[in-house]
């Protein structure tokens, strides 16, 4: 927001490959096993995948509408709401002691059900607004999404000795690229950030609160556990932002990636706070 340029040099094809070397990194940490832990915990991972797939698309509707964002922003915030749980959420599973095990099924099982639902839920949603080309998105999306991870995972169960060696540069090769993708694009529609005032900011604030205390809510109304009512919380509430930037750059243009690039910061705000507020509360009792 400062001075563009130091960042927006990484744009164009770079954000494209940036993301596939994300979900590249996100396959090499995914095995066979963390599949068939699905059968483990169905009825977990269905809820989990469900308020995914329901709570922030439609959230992000409604608050695009109440907001009233400019259709191109409000387009971006749909997307992004639409797309799966990010890698960054498993992560935060651990930190705050959740269950890293169904974190990490969720992410995997959302992530490929994304092929479908994003280019599915975008084209329901945004389909008043303007007309989406869903093939082209779901085209998108299986280059960026379901190539690396597939080949992310074969790497990781037919050459599993090279992977360990290669997954502990894979973390902080992830965290430069992304943000290197989201400085480039608040650095590109630093005039856009600044026209839309403080509406933006709301309506990406309140979709990932929404997605944190309604995923939560319901998950331990509905299975009265806690760790699993947090791990579900984190999943809900911590969208993919990178695939919601470069599909939103690939099929709708610069001003839909703004709201992607916002969400990427505003959901690990999040987090954070949540591992806070856990983590207080579990000293809280142990006092």
């Amino acid at each position: 927001m400062v001075y563009p340029p130091a960042l927006t040099w990484f744009q164009g094809p770079f954000i494209t490959y940036g993301l596939g070397v994300i979900m590249l990194g996100m396959g090499l940490t995914l095995s066979l096993q963390d599949f068939k832990r699905i059968l483990i915990y169905p009825k977990w991972i269905l809820l989990g995948v469900i308020l995914q797939y329901t709570v922030m698309p439609f959230a992000g509707l409604v608050l695009a509408n109440l907001f009233e964002l400019p259709k191109m922003m409000a387009v971006g915030l749909i997307l992004v709401a639409s797309c799966p749980g990010g890698t960054a959420s498993n992560v935060v599973a651990f930190i705050a002691k959740a269950n890293v095990a169904l974190s990490v099924s969720m992410t995997a099982l959302s992530t490929l059900l994304a092929i479908i639902m994003t280019p599915l839920l975008t084209d329901y949603l945004v389909g008043s607004r303007l007309e989406v080309d869903a093939w082209k998105l779901f085209l998108g999306t299986v280059k960026v999404v379901l190539v690396p991870i597939l080949l992310g995972v074969g790497l990781n169960t037919f050459f599993h000795k090279t992977t360990v060696k290669i997954l502990p540069i894979a973390p902080p090769i992830a965290v430069i690229t992304i943000a290197l993708i989201v400085g480039s694009i608040i650095g590109q529609g630093k005039t856009e950030i600044i026209a839309s005032g403080s509406n933006l900011f709301l309506a990406i604030g309140l979709l990932h609160l929404f997605g944190f205390v309604l995923g939560y809510m319901i998950s331990k109304m509905v299975f009265k556990d806690e760790q699993v009512a947090r791990t579900i919380s984190i999943e809900v509430g911590m969208q993919n932002s990178g695939l919601g930037v470069v599909l939103a750059k690939q099929n709708f243009g610069q001003m839909a990636t703004i709201p992607g690039a916002i969400s990427a910061l505003t959901h690990c705000i999040y987090g954070s706070i949540a591992v806070y507020l856990w983590g207080r509360k579990k000293r809280a009792k142990i006092s």
